[in-house]
């Protein structure tokens, strides 16, 4: 190893703060930011159950909007369909609903 290289894998000191610390015996101070955290990183885990979780209440919701559809477009069948009575086209009558 060279004099002018700190020891260890720490090699982005400035070879000038270095040659000073050698020669006048000043300590350095070394600051590393970890941003690692220790455990498990629950957003990263979490992320896609939320989106799972949106898309299964979407689709759910599409499910019932189209039920809600559908029923309100056979009651206003039914309710045409009575009001108007037997329909007939050339001596075929079709007697859409019934009256009890």
């Amino acid at each position: 190893m060279n004099d002018r290289e700190p020891p260890g894998t720490i090699r982005h000191i400035p070879a000038d703060v270095w040659n000073r610390a050698q020669a006048t015996g000043q300590p350095i101070v070394v600051v590393i930011h970890d941003t690692d955290r220790p455990g498990i990183p629950w957003r990263r885990c979490l992320i896609p159950f939320a989106v799972a979780g949106a898309i299964a209440l979407g689709a759910w919701g599409l499910v019932l909007a189209l039920c809600a559809l559908l029923d309100a477009a056979t009651h206003a069948f039914t309710i045409i369909a009575g009001a108007a009575g037997p329909i007939g086209i050339g001596g075929l009558t079709l007697k859409l609903t019934r009256k009890h």
